[in-house]
């Protein structure tokens, strides 16, 4: 008779069991020979020492899948225990995956652009992400962000953009500035709910490790340590652009997301995002990924409507 006693560790105990143990009892089933008890974050089993160490091996990938992807479901476990193989193994840990968010919602890079984006990130602290809107770059970044989070690459996301209609009419918006600034904000709040359990999400922010706020609150700052997004980037100042990207403090990643041609600045007022673009373009410790309309991850008939704004701009241009 062989022993094995378990801790499950770094990740929430109560993902490991599933509502009302039915991930635990689904283990236990699958192991009739061994006598399984389980409490808190211990684990014990009791049995012929081959099936105990398949047991452990089945143990650690599932809390490795929860620490990857954050969530885990039904599935995802009978999965892991059919695994008989290392192949098996790949297929059930989706290497495209970049986390799994709320209800189990795969979340990955579907083009191949977005692809290059998720490699350039791995590789330089800094990337512009550069395309229309629909491509999934922001998306794609904040789930960038949410892994680094989880996998402690980094301590803290903070996640900005301009609020360009933010002048005159601010002042007569109801509310507090928070609440005057959040719709700005809004795209980003929703990609995060998307990744993150909504009370995990609310202590983040309210522990300051998840940051939302408008570009303006990152003057003077030093970004050390965290996972930063410039969203709408094309929106930004050439004081702005500038102010941000100086920002950047030890241990930490930047990643900048605009469409150059959707600038709502007032008029002969240069696009921050087009001048970083040109002035950057030689720093090679900074990635450039330009996403077109073949990216667009929306409804199919957004590829369509970029197509036909980009001949009507070229048509114009040309007359």
């Amino acid at each position: 008779m062989f022993e094995l006693n378990y801790e499950i560790s770094d990740i929430d105990v109560k993902s490991f069991y599933g509502v009302n143990n039915q991930f635990f009892n689904l283990i236990k089933s699958s192991f009739p020979t061994l006598k399984i008890t389980g409490r808190d974050n211990y684990i014990s089993a009791k049995g012929e020492q081959e099936t105990v160490s398949i047991f452990k091996t089945k143990l650690e990938d599932i809390v490795s899948f929860i620490k990857k992807y954050n969530t885990i479901n039904i599935k995802d476990v009978e999965s892991i225990l059919r695994i008989k193989d290392e192949d098996e193994k790949k297929l059930v840990f989706d290497n495209d995956v970049i986390v799994k968010g709320v209800n189990g919602k795969i979340i990955k890079a579907k083009t191949t652009n977005l692809k290059k984006l998720v490699k350039e990130s791995e590789k330089k602290d800094m990337v512009f992400a550069i395309g229309p809107a629909g491509t999934g770059k922001t998306y794609t970044s904040v789930a960038l962000a949410v892994r680094a989070l989880r996998d402690k690459e980094v301590k803290r996301i903070i996640l900005t953009r301009p609020a360009v209609e933010a002048g005159e009419s601010l002042g007569f918006l109801p509310g507090d500035l928070k609440e005057k600034l959040d719709p700005y904000l809004q795209p980003l709040y929703d990609a995060l709910r998307d990744m993150i359990p909504h009370e995990k999400l609310e202590g983040f922010i309210e522990k300051n490790v998840i940051e939302v706020a408008p570009l303006a609150f990152m003057r003077g700052r030093t970004l050390d340590e965290a996972f930063v997004i410039l969203d709408e980037a094309q929106n930004t100042t050439h004081s702005q652009m500038k102010m941000f990207l100086t920002r950047m403090g030890m241990n930490a990643k930047f990643i900048i997301t605009g469409d150059p041609t959707q600038v709502d600045l007032p008029m002969r007022q240069k696009s921050g995002l087009k001048e970083a673009m040109r002035i950057l373009e030689n720093v090679d410790e900074i990635g450039f990924v330009h996403l077109t309309e073949e990216d667009v991850v929306r409804h199919p008939v957004v590829r369509k409507i970029i197509v036909a704004y980009a001949a009507e701009d070229k048509r114009q241009n040309e007359n």
